[in-house]
């Protein structure tokens, strides 16, 4: 009995990690999202965080009496306003596989070794691995020159930034 229970084992390893390849040729045959693409998207991200900023924090902050200094960077605003711009681009792309800049260029992030993205790639994604993309700056430019046109925070986490299928 155990030899059979043994051999559909192996059957079924066999059976998921012939899902697992064709999921990742699949994967790699996607048509990637380039630097101009994404820089686009990027700055509708911000403006829409700057928005979300101006529209809901400022107004508190003035309601509430505190000062919204910005000049160090452990003001209370600094901290808010960071928590909403690196919340945003968690939340969105954890809900969506998008922010609302990718969605309006027809763009979404998926993982290149999970079906799903997760919440601990996407906290690692978006905010350390931004982090370092955006101190270096160069992080965000070697998407141009990167033949699998990824970021530092894409290539840490595993990730890809590609077209939406419908377009």
């Amino acid at each position: 009995m155990t030899d059979t229970h043994e051999n559909s084992l192996t059957e079924q390893d066999d059976m998921n990690m012939e899902r697992m390849d064709d999921s990742l040729q699949r994967i790699e045959t996607l048509p990637r999202a380039g630097f101009w693409m994404r820089f686009w998207a990027y700055i509708i991200d911000l403006l829409i965080v700057g928005s979300i900023s101006r529209l809901f924090i400022k107004p508190i902050f003035r309601l509430l009496d505190i000062p919204i200094d910005s000049s160090g960077i452990l003001s209370p605003y600094t901290v808010i306003d960071s928590i909403v711009f690196f919340g945003y681009f968690f939340v969105m792309t954890l809900l969506f596989s998008q922010t609302l800049g990718k969605m309006v260029m027809g763009l979404h992030v998926i993982s290149l070794t999970k079906e799903k993205l997760d919440w601990k790639t996407l906290l690692f994604r978006e905010w350390i691995g931004r982090y370092i993309s955006a101190f270096f700056l160069l992080g965000y430019i070697v998407v141009a020159f990167n033949p699998r046109k990824q970021g530092f925070h894409d290539m840490f986490s595993d990730t890809a930034v590609v077209l939406d299928e419908e377009r």
